[in-house]
């Protein structure tokens, strides 16, 4: 993810994403593309990746990454994303899911 779009990331995170959940356990980051969070940290929610149902991008400690719906409890729904529309979002995960 280059700076620009970290950048946008960041800003959607702070007016809240399409959501919040609370971490249920610690999630150690895999690969480049994961969150890594502990038990009990609050993420904000920026997209559900498409084409993958249970997984999502997410903003915490001003980290942006990956992480499976599993292992969070969602504060509610989500609200429906808007940013998946941006053509740089789109093709952002069109190459991230070609690797």
């Amino acid at each position: 993810m280059d700076a620009t779009e970290l950048g946008r990331w960041t800003r959607f995170a702070a007016k809240g994403g399409i959501g919040k959940c609370t971490a249920l356990q610690d999630c150690v980051a895999e690969g480049a593309e994961d969150l890594m969070f502990l038990k009990d940290d609050e993420i904000t929610v920026l997209m559900q990746i498409p084409g993958q149902p249970d997984i999502y991008l997410g903003y915490c400690e001003g980290v942006v990454g990956h992480f499976q719906g599993d292992s969070v409890r969602f504060h509610g729904r989500l609200k429906k994303p808007v940013l998946t529309k941006r053509q740089s979002a789109i093709a952002f995960f069109e190459s991230d899911t070609s690797q």
